[in-house]
């Protein structure tokens, strides 16, 4: 949409994150859509690629997104779905991020379950794919 503003005194990553977040919350990217790529969002934006890294990684850490190794950021299907140490949390009964006396959550169940985790985000963009497909093929049996 639009470059970073010269009269902002906030960060580019900072603008294009609150930018895609207002997006999501808007509805106009929806829970299990796949966001635009970096390429994509460097020229939306005007920012380089660590600044559009950046902004993916500010929404995956507030839990409005997630993203799968080589597919891309998708939205998640609620807010803080997909953070996998608010997961560790409900499931541990614990703070999220906080281990049993209140450090680092990084025991061996921990990690299970966000290994857990990034299997269910590879399975859920693996269904929406396959879920536009099947959408895709219905229109053009409409079509025919």
């Amino acid at each position: 949409m639009t470059p970073p503003s010269q009269h902002d005194p906030r960060p580019p990553y900072q603008q294009a994150a609150d930018e895609i977040r207002g997006d999501i919350e808007a509805g106009r990217l929806k829970p299990g859509q796949q966001l635009p790529s970096h390429r994509e969002l460097q020229e939306r934006f005007n920012i380089a690629n660590m600044t559009a890294r950046s902004a993916l990684r500010v929404l995956r850490e507030e839990g409005l997104i997630y993203t799968v190794q080589g597919r891309g950021s998708y939205v998640a299907d609620k807010p803080g779905e997909h953070s996998g140490d608010a997961e560790v949390a409900k499931v541990t009964g614990r703070k999220a991020g906080a281990g049993p006396e209140g450090g680092e959550a990084t025991g061996p169940i921990d990690e299970a379950i966000r290994a857990l985790h990034e299997q269910l985000r590879t399975l859920n963009a693996a269904f929406q794919e396959l879920r536009r497909e099947v959408d895709d093929l219905k229109a053009e049996r409409k079509q025919s």
